[in-house]
């Protein structure tokens, strides 16, 4: 049985450390995973990694719904075990997985039918929609791996275990690089399907992930006994649950809405920039994985301590999860703004999508510092149960300033695909600061 943490008496930095490392490190190879997608996408051709770029929004909205409701879980039953109350995180972590069942079942449904008008709005047509179309039916149709992973996550984080997530990440993103091949030119009798292939491939590890995170969480004490009424659905945990989890899956769909907007903005100058903007997040999101670890270990640390009623523990992981993302994110800058066009040039030898791309890094860097601010804020206030700024400043970062900012640099003054790019280092700096002078407020009036 996997051993759990002592949140209250272990000093702070140790904790983040053993939490953050193996998330940051699972996240990696999470990321890695997604690059070997974009590349071979673009073996079969520019508009396939455009049509990848393209669905990525709609996959990354099935990722937030099982990240936020994990997200929610983790929160609840951390609370929960700080106060010692072992039967209630019990029940939480069983009516969770009911209902992530449940909310897949329906998020399959409503994908289905509406992706086909979400990539046309986006500007998609010809072999772009038919690739993106090819590639989100497939996923579509295994909703529920996504959301049970996040599920089981979330569970077994909130008693200190990142490890097993990041041993499935690991594993998952070695038999991708196998499967991707494999399942999009066929061999050995299996028939080559194309862009499908890479879906395919994903929805099986997925799949795998199932198994492997199930078993973790079943040797849990959480789950020392099966107890089967437990799993009956109970609308008073449901309410708890979405209460918590939803605006967790709420803030990061608005990353998805933000990136179908960015996206629509970058349409209007052409498919090489769709791609280059598709490429270079995958590589973002490499240099940002640090702060992923941190999110997931002041989320859970800050739980703990605000069930226990240690007030100065929660503000010192605030302070030091900052402090030391701020350090990690100083180097991140360095290497991605040196090896920008390099970097990019590792998915394409199409010239203007590699310098479409690398001006994009350069000018994205400065950016970096804020998501720290912005992320671990955010995860402080969920760890505090105080869910619902995360919603506010989504849908301020993500649809109302783009909106605004995209139309008048962009569009009105002329700046086109370098207004875009200036617009998000306005929008997300301003977000940064906002949420860390909100979050200092809170636990200011909790010290009083």
């Amino acid at each position: 049985m996997p051993a759990k943490l002592d949140f209250i008496e272990t000093p702070i930095p140790q904790l983040i450390k053993k939490l953050a490392i193996p998330t940051s490190v699972g996240f990696l190879f999470n990321t890695m995973f997604n690059v070997v997608d974009t590349y071979f996408a673009g073996q079969i051709s520019t508009f396939a990694q455009a049509g990848l770029a393209i669905s990525f929004p709609v996959f990354f909205i099935i990722l937030s719904v099982g990240m936020g409701i994990g997200t929610g879980t983790t929160a609840l039953i951390s609370n929960a075990l700080g106060r010692r109350d072992e039967e209630t995180a019990k029940i939480f972590a069983r009516q969770a997985l009911v209902f992530g069942f449940l909310l897949s079942v329906l998020l399959s449904v409503i994908g289905y039918l509406s992706v086909p008008y979400l990539f046309k709005f986006m500007s998609a047509e010809g072999e772009t929609l038919t690739m993106a179309l090819e590639y989100m039916n497939v996923v579509l149709i295994c909703t529920v791996t996504f959301l049970l992973n996040g599920i089981l996550n979330g569970i077994l984080s909130s008693r200190g275990d990142t490890m097993s997530f990041r041993n499935f990440l690991v594993a998952g993103s070695i038999l991708n690089i196998g499967l991707d091949p494999l399942l999009m030119y066929g061999a050995f009798g299996i028939p080559g399907i194309g862009i499908s292939g890479i879906a395919l491939a994903t929805v099986l590890i997925q799949g795998g992930g199932v198994l492997y995170m199930g078993y973790r969480v079943r040797r849990t004490e959480l789950f020392a006994q099966i107890e089967p009424e437990l799993f009956v659905p109970d609308k008073k945990y449901f309410a708890e649950i979405a209460k918590q989890g939803f605006p967790a899956s709420i803030n990061m769909m608005t990353i998805a809405v933000g990136i179908f907007i960015i996206t629509w903005f970058i349409s209007r100058f052409g498919d090489a920039g769709v791609a280059a903007y598709g490429i270079a997040t995958r590589i973002e999101q490499i240099a940002l994985l640090p702060t992923i670890g941190l999110n997931i270990a002041a989320l859970t640390i800050i739980g703990q301590n605000y069930g226990a009623g240690h007030i100065n523990r929660v503000i010192e992981t605030y302070r030091k999860s900052l402090k030391f993302g701020a350090i990690i994110m100083s180097f991140g800058m360095v290497w991605v703004f040196l090896l920008s066009h390099y970097l990019v040039g590792l998915f394409t030898t199409d010239q203007e999508v590699i310098e479409i791309g690398a001006l994009y890094l350069q000018i994205a860097v400065i950016i970096f510092n804020a998501y720290v601010l912005m992320n671990i804020s955010v995860a402080v206030l969920q760890g505090l149960k105080k869910p619902m700024f995360a919603i506010w400043i989504g849908l301020f970062r993500q649809v109302l300033m783009p909106v605004l900012l995209f139309s008048l640099l962009a569009e009105i003054l002329g700046f086109e695909l370098l207004g875009i790019w200036w617009g998000l280092v306005i929008i997300n700096w301003t977000a940064a600061i906002i949420s860390v002078l909100f979050t200092l407020r809170k636990l200011k009036t909790l010290s009083s």
